[in-house]
């Protein structure tokens, strides 16, 4: 899709000299630049939903389940 978009005069230059120091066009670098903003902030919002969740609930292991756990790894040298 094409798309107009206005940048600073800085910005622009320093991508556009990053686009042909990789040889690649300043679309190709847009896109993918923004494909990374974009996956990154698609994480944001994790850690708050977890402390919501943890919030209301117990983060604690039942010792029951805790000793079962340790008992059934087994010790390995590494």
């Amino acid at each position: 899709m094409k798309t107009a978009i206005s940048i600073p005069d800085k910005v622009f230059d320093s991508a556009d000299l990053l686009a042909r120091k990789l040889k690649i066009s300043r679309s190709q670098l847009y896109a993918k630049a923004v494909e990374e903003f974009v996956t990154e902030h698609a994480r944001t919002g994790v850690r708050e939903n977890l402390d919501q969740v943890y919030a209301a609930e117990s983060s604690t292991m039942d010792p029951a389940l805790a000793r079962a756990q340790a008992t059934a790894i087994t010790r390995e040298d590494w």
